[in-house]
């Protein structure tokens, strides 16, 4: 790794200090930008995403795709952490921490609001940035396309019942806009782009292909440094404004994060995963699919509730957070086979 991936965190620091400073100076562009949506999918960050995301799209091989059956412990682990696990421990902590720890300084009902948004970020596993760790981990390609690809038809299912059934309301829309658009700009776009990319490039050798990747390499890390700049910009003046709430909602948030990354991690090692289908399988159940839990949020609480700062604050969080889980995870390397 050259200086500048080994000193990514601190250019992310930086990029969220920018964000902040931008966000303050010019809200009406950050305004101006955030208004560039289509069913609360920001289209200037999914391109962002799209390049950081397509370099890990050139290197799957769909011909290896069916060496993923003869190796399904990781996908169990994936779909055991992401609809078993993680929705009912983020319900519990939200519970914990604003009706018993908190519940002094936050009134009832802005209370039942943060659980509910905390609920939407934790039956909504990731789509999009699960391939950007996957890739600093130096995952399977192969094996996170199939990780994800499950948990999102399984979602189509399973969200709407599981968010039902923890926010105790009856109805739960889900809304198939965001999510079809969602699958198709973070997955089929870049996969189709990937794979023509790389029969083109076969064609011309095995040479061609990795100078491409290594051409490609950096723009990755550029793509998700613009991303945090943008993030931290839409929300500056809302967390200057609301300090401490956001840092009463980020408390369980964190704990969240590192507790499920804790406990898949561990499952991981007890079944003697290889590291390349461990390290993703982790991150797709520890990160979320935001823009889906923002939509959602937006829909039943409107966009002023605390449900929907919830999951703004999500958002903020979950890039510093899983940043510090891939260099866990690429320092304990050695915990697990090649």
């Amino acid at each position: 790794m050259g200086i500048f991936e080994r000193l990514l965190s601190v250019w992310v620091g930086l990029a969220i200090v920018a964000g902040m400073a931008l966000g303050n100076l010019f809200p009406g562009v950050f305004v101006a930008v955030a208004g560039l949506e289509i069913a609360h999918v920001n289209l200037i960050v999914a391109v962002l995403i799209w390049v950081m995301i397509y370099p890990m799209m050139v290197q799957i091989d769909f011909a290896a795709i069916a060496d993923v059956g003869r190796a399904p412990r990781g996908l169990i682990l994936t779909l055991v952490i992401n609809w078993l696990i993680k929705p009912f421990t983020m319900a519990a902590l939200g519970w914990l921490f604003f009706r018993v720890i908190f519940a002094p300084w936050v009134d009832p009902q802005t209370a039942g609001e943060y659980i509910a948004g905390m609920i939407l970020l934790g039956v909504a596993p990731c789509t999009a940035m699960v391939f950007v760790w996957s890739q600093l981990t130096k995952g399977d390609p192969n094996y996170t396309l199939v990780q994800v690809s499950v948990n999102d038809v399984i979602m189509i299912f399973a969200f709407a019942p599981i968010a039902a059934f923890l926010l105790g309301i009856s109805d739960v829309t889900v809304p198939w806009q965001t999510l079809l658009i969602s699958v198709a700009l973070y997955v089929v776009l870049p996969l189709a782009a990937g794979a023509w990319t790389r029969h083109r490039l076969e064609r011309r050798g095995a040479a061609a292909l990795s100078g491409f990747l290594a051409r490609l390499k950096p723009w990755s890390a550029v793509g998700l440094l613009a991303t945090v700049v943008l993030l931290f910009g839409f929300q500056a003046e809302t967390i200057l404004a609301r300090p401490v709430a956001i840092g009463m909602i980020a408390v369980p948030l964190l704990i969240q994060t590192y507790g499920i990354f804790a406990i898949a991690y561990g499952m991981a090692r007890a079944l003697r995963l290889r590291h390349a289908i461990a390290a993703p399988a982790c991150m797709i159940g520890t990160s979320n699919f935001f823009e889906l839990a923002v939509a959602v949020a937006i829909s039943l609480f409107g966009l002023n509730s605390g449900a929907a700062l919830a999951t703004v604050v999500g958002v903020l969080v979950e890039v510093p957070v899983m940043l510090s889980l891939v260099w866990f995870a690429n320092r304990t390397r050695h915990w697990f086979p090649e």
